[in-house]
């Protein structure tokens, strides 16, 4: 069984929009629908925890439930720090469950393909990630302005969402390593010495930031050619 988390409490402090940043319109439909439904109707997810924060709860999950998603299974409270809401996601998932796929729901534009591609690589090596290789020159500093090194782009990937995890292995990494900060699931499982596969994903798979990202996303969702 395999639980989908989909984190929507954060505050979207830097795209400075009126109202919470998953509720924001892409197109016709708010930024949180997009994932949800491809979320929603991939055979390989059983359930969906959306995670809210104490702000946004009611009307997030108002607005979701308007959309009649069938895998919904429940709506939690996030935390203060991206993996107190991750662990608030875990501890609601099923107890059937052994498999986790967290998403970011700043994410809009997950496809199918991808969804089924990470989980497929996550049950072969136990975790796996979405990840893009940079398009940039990537430099390395070691102390302020000055350039240490130039990176090889061949060993560089920006990772992505979704990651899916055996759920096991994400539990043990949380007790162990999410003291500090963390931005990336994958990086405390790596802690733990386990191999994480990397797929390769889609550019368009942006993450919804700043204005300039909500201005990509509309042009993104007007070169779509099917209806979402």
């Amino acid at each position: 069984m395999l639980s989908a988390i989909v984190l929507a409490a954060g505050k979207g402090k830097r795209l400075k929009t009126a109202c919470p940043k998953p509720l924001v319109k892409i197109g016709k439909r708010p930024a949180i629908f997009y994932s949800l439904n491809k979320l929603d109707k991939h055979p390989c997810v059983d359930e969906i925890i959306v995670v809210l924060s104490a702000l946004n709860q009611a009307r997030i999950s108002r607005e979701i439930k308007g959309f009649s998603f069938k895998k919904i299974k429940a709506f939690v409270l996030g935390g203060k720090r991206r993996q107190d809401s991750v662990y608030n996601g875990l501890k609601a998932a099923g107890k059937r469950s052994d498999w986790v796929l967290i998403h970011d729901s700043a994410r809009p534009f997950i496809d199918s393909g991808s969804i089924t591609k990470v989980i497929l690589a996550a049950r072969k090596s136990g975790a796996s990630l979405l990840a893009v290789r940079p398009k940039a020159t990537i430099k390395l500093s070691r102390s302020s302005g000055i350039v240490a090194e130039t990176l090889s782009r061949d060993k560089l990937w920006e990772a992505q969402t979704p990651q899916v995890f055996k759920k096991s292995t994400l539990l043990e990494a949380y007790k162990k390593y999410s003291r500090g900060d963390v931005t990336d699931d994958a990086s405390l499982v790596e802690k733990l010495g386990r191999k994480v596969s990397i797929v390769e994903g889609s550019y368009s798979n942006i993450k919804i930031t700043t204005a300039e990202d909500l201005l990509l996303a509309g042009l993104i969702i007007k070169g779509k050619t099917h209806a979402i």
